[in-house]
């Protein structure tokens, strides 16, 4: 197994932390990414400003290797968008890393399945012994790798969460797609800006980025008069959905969830509480427009677009061949999940956690980053470059180091409990993310917005 490389997926921030750790151990290793550049997914919400600073999005030891190319650390306490992280921190760290003699990374390669060379997963005799076998896409066709470790660091990105409360697409989410959005659009670009201004948009969301949302349909509605937004919550109320404001240990952040809490209070902005989306289908009486519809047939009529921001989900079709033991609600680490489920932990706290808590059954495989954390939200690029140091570690056989994992996260003030019903309400004093009251319009069993 020693003649071949460890293998990691994806050359995004933690995927490149990967690389920079395992290239500092002296481990031959090889960087596969679907994307033609290095954070090709960080690109795609590029106008995004990260409620991080710089001094929490550079890796220690991948600072050290690009320092060493003349690399100058961007001041610290400032925050970058996506872009500036991307074309400032990753395209550098990508090109530091196959300057090597340890990485090579490899743009446009897609894996599309791993499994144990000649085993399925139903073998158990030297399986432990068998390389991994990696079938990936690339413009010349398939290629076969062989691996003695894999870090899956793919992210999940590319698996939004559906519309449908049911977490299927909504009826009708497929047929009416030309109106339907996933993610952060870009409300400065002109093309977006015509796109949504003057119009009537329905919002579905309560995360970081349905606030970034909510804040920049607001900023658009100013600029353009008409742009309206129905807000569509599933609780019963929205007193915990803007974190911890001034509470809040990352900056950014909280002065996010003040921003949106601002809008829906005096902007543009319609709350309609207690709604799980089931149906989109044409508007008979507005024509080229939509009904969003509710489970108990509640409806907001008049829609011209649909902005759904209602998380991500991880991709494991490709590692069906693969022993896997996951938590059967987050799709995380059995052992993970315990320590990051919202329904758990009110303020978003994470224990410190790394190699013992990512291995899976399948040995020398790994989920890292965002992938780990499957279905649960806030994460932090400091959890991933510390699950990196362990994993990495655990690889080299320092097992010493890949058990002293430390990590100190700030508080987020995000509230979880996202197993909560329709109108269960939060406690009555907010815990520690409270937020002010406000005055909600919550749909009764037939509404307009």
């Amino acid at each position: 197994m020693t003649h071949h490389p460890l293998i990691i997926v994806g050359a995004g921030p933690i995927g490149l932390a990967a690389a920079a750790h395992a290239q500092s151990r002296g481990l031959p290793t090889v960087v596969l990414e679907s994307g033609a550049t290095a954070g090709a997914a960080v690109r795609q919400w590029g106008h995004v400003r990260l409620f991080s600073a710089w001094g929490e999005l550079v890796d220690p030891v991948a600072a050290t290797l690009l320092s060493d190319r003349g690399w100058s650390t961007p001041a610290p306490t400032s925050y970058p968008t996506g872009e500036d992280w991307a074309r400032d921190y990753l395209a550098p760290l990508a090109d530091a890393l196959a300057a090597t003699a340890e990485v090579e990374v490899r743009f446009g390669h897609r894996v599309t399945a791993v499994t144990r060379q000649g085993r399925d997963r139903m073998v158990d005799a030297g399986r432990a012994a068998t390389p991994f076998e990696l079938r990936v896409a690339t413009s010349s066709g398939t290629q076969r790798l062989l691996a003695s470790t894999v870090i899956d660091a793919s992210g999940t990105w590319g698996g939004p969460s559906p519309l449908g409360a049911d977490g299927l697409p909504a009826y009708g989410e497929a047929e009416h797609a030309e109106q339907v959005t996933y993610g952060i659009p870009d409300f400065t670009s002109p093309e977006t800006a015509a796109r949504f201004g003057g119009r009537h948009v329905a919002v579905a969301g309560t995360g970081a980025s349905a606030q970034n949302v909510l804040v920049g349909l607001t900023q658009l509605a100013e600029r353009v008069p008409g742009t309206r937004v129905s807000w569509l919550v599933r609780r019963g109320e929205t007193t915990d959905a803007f974190g911890g404001g001034d509470n809040d240990q990352l900056e950014a952040r909280g002065a996010l969830g003040k921003a949106a809490q601002a809008a829906v209070a005096a902007g543009p902005v319609t709350s309609v509480t207690g709604f799980r989306t089931a149906e989109l289908t044409d508007d008979p009486d507005h024509p080229g427009m939509l009904r969003v519809v509710g489970v108990d047939g509640s409806v907001v009529a008049g829609v011209d677009e649909v902005v759904v921001v209602t998380g991500f989900r991880p991709d494991l079709d490709w590692l069906s061949e693969v022993r896997l033991d996951l938590d059967p609600v987050l799709s995380a680490p059995r052992q993970l999940a315990p320590l990051i489920d919202p329904n758990v932990h009110s303020c978003g706290t994470v224990y410190p956690h790394g190699a013992a808590e990512l291995a899976q059954p399948e040995p020398g495989l790994y989920l890292a980053g965002m992938k780990s954390y499957g279905r649960a939200p806030s994460f932090l690029a400091l959890t991933g470059f510390e699950q990196t140091r362990s994993i990495v570690a655990a690889i080299a056989g320092d097992h010493e180091a890949a058990a002293r994992v430390e990590l100190t996260l700030p508080e987020t003030g995000v509230c979880g409990g996202s197993g909560l019903f329709d109108g269960a309400p939060a406690e009555a004093d907010g815990g520690c993310c409270g937020a002010p009251s406000e005055e909600l319009i919550t749909i009764g069993s037939r509404a307009q917005a």
